[in-house]
């Protein structure tokens, strides 16, 4: 039997060379029969896309959905001061014009972005120092998606599962600077293709893994690229959202150059007060299934995507100005998608960066959309999350429909931080919009189901709207009994000790803080 030279490439492990041997010399039961293709997922044109898991890292110690809606609910404020990484580089100076400075010296910033498992991974400490804190954080956050949806993450390797991540490129490592220091893993280490493929790679996954940058508009594209797919039958799961983290104050050196950050670092979305970005980090990640997969696996369905749509400025003001009318005419593609009219949503979780002119352009355009023939007494409801944790950039989207599945589960929209006065620069009156300046019940009504829309619009001009819409009701179990002692086991899992402790005092924590 002749080998091929390259037999441990193509079949990476013991078993997958034995198949292969087996194979070649006939000896193999599967090989005296004929093989079946493998079945690919259904086709479908417009089926809604169920969320059946999310997880997250985001600014103020938020590693989970449950502390977001936390966050939220209380109105709280995760922007703080700069992190620790930065610190002895001198950044700050009150005068914009001071050059290799920023005025700005605060932001939403992830901690411990350097508290990564390599060996959990598989991933060797000297390849860990080399990779972007952007691969780690999707490897972390696509984990714990999965664990979260009761999925195994290894019961999806050799599975046509994709990855859509979005992420804008990397400041890590200062990567050109220092030839000297190129050892072979270094330009997997910060390339953004690699941040969707690492997690494929690391999971075994053979579907689709792209990896997308419209700069702040990325994870929106991405999500929106995966609910095509799935549509498709490109995959039976796909993974989808996206990162961000600065390991550089770059961005704020440059801001600072044209002007454009809140000298307090805090976004103030469609405020009076607006007076520029306020830039964080932050990472998620969400699963996704067709909503029939979903019932069919009998998935905890936690909203469902109805329809999406993707668009650019093309020929605007300006290369990175925004453009009203093309931002009516990606909610109003997106509104098509789902076959819903704007009467039928309810809130926007906008893009709301807090500027003076891209507030005004932006509310003019849901204005145009929302606006004619809504009723005053059931204004679409105007909100952004970046009042709490700042601009996540590529990862702002899917924050932004995280935020919304939770308001849904919740029955609650959370309120908009900073907007005591209302921006003087829109039009507010007859415009079918009001700014959540308290947070508002969202109760479910059975004649109708609730839905919020999700934008995001990119430095780049490419601009994407994602419809979300809460979950078919679905036949529950009767309520245990209050007096019941039946006991609840709870699995606790770690690759060794340690790890095994803190996954035991993450739970310990988490019983003693409900009474319930």
């Amino acid at each position: 039997l002749s080998l091929p030279s390259t037999l441990a490439f193509d079949h990476p492990t013991p078993a997958a060379v034995a198949t292969f041997l087996l194979d070649k010399l006939d000896l193999s039961p599967e090989a005296k029969r004929p093989r079946p293709k493998k079945p690919r997922a259904a086709r479908t044109v417009d089926e809604p896309i169920a969320v059946v898991s999310m997880a997250c890292r985001l600014p103020g110690g938020i590693d989970t959905p449950e502390a977001f809606w936390q966050l939220l609910a209380a109105g709280g404020d995760a922007v703080g001061g700069l992190p620790e990484r930065w610190q002895g580089l001198d950044l700050y100076d009150p005068d914009p014009e001071a050059v290799g400075k920023s005025y700005t010296r605060e932001g939403g910033f992830l901690a411990d972005i350097e508290g990564f498992d390599a060996g959990f991974f598989g991933v060797s400490p000297r390849e860990a120092v080399s990779m972007d804190p952007q691969q780690r954080l999707v490897l972390e956050a696509s984990w714990e998606a999965l664990e979260r949806a009761g999925i195994r993450p290894d019961a999806l390797d050799g599975t046509d599962t994709g990855v859509y991540l979005g992420t804008m490129s990397s400041d890590y490592g200062h990567q050109g600077h220092d030839l000297d220091a190129l050892d072979g893993y270094t330009s997997t280490g910060y390339a953004g293709s690699v941040v969707s493929g690492r997690v494929s790679y690391t999971l075994g996954l053979q579907g689709p893994a792209v990896t997308v940058d419209t700069a702040c508009s990325s994870s929106l594209v991405a999500l929106h690229l995966a609910a095509n797919a799935l549509r498709q039958g490109e995959c039976e799961v796909a993974l989808a959202g996206g990162v961000t983290v600065m390991s550089t104050p770059a961005l704020f050196v440059e801001f600072s150059r044209l002007k454009g950050m809140a000298e307090d670092g805090r976004c103030k979305s469609f405020s009076a007060a607006a007076d520029g970005a306020g830039w964080a980090e932050g990472a998620g990640v969400l699963v996704l299934k067709r909503l029939s997969a979903a019932e069919r696996d009998g998935d905890q369905v936690l909203a469902v995507i109805r329809g999406s749509a993707v668009n650019q400025d093309g020929r605007s003001q300006g290369l990175t100005a925004p453009n009203g009318p093309s931002q009516q005419r990606v909610v109003r593609a997106a509104l098509e998608a789902a076959r819903l009219t704007p009467a039928d949503i309810d809130a926007i979780e906008a893009h709301g960066t807090g500027t003076s002119l891209g507030d005004p352009i932006e509310a003019g355009a849901l204005a145009e959309v929302f606006g004619p023939g809504r009723s005053g007494d059931r204004p679409v409801w105007l909100g952004s999350s970046k009042s709490n944790i700042g601009h996540a950039q590529a990862a702002a989207g899917v924050v932004g429909v995280i935020k919304v599945v939770l308001a849904l589960q919740h029955e609650t929209l959370p309120k908009t931080l900073h907007a005591d006065e209302p921006s003087p620069h829109i039009a507010w009156e007859d415009s079918g919009l009001a700014l959540l300046q308290e947070s508002r019940a969202w109760g479910r009504d059975g004649r109708r189901p609730r839905r919020a829309g999700v934008s995001s619009f990119g430095l780049s001009g490419t601009n994407a709207h994602v419809v979300i819409e809460e979950p078919p009701a679905r036949n529950t179990l009767p309520a245990a009994e209050e007096d019941s002692t039946v006991p609840m086991p709870v699995v606790v899992s770690g690759q060794g000790e340690e790890a095994l402790r803190a996954q035991a005092g993450r739970w310990a924590s988490w019983l003693s803080e409900r009474t319930d």
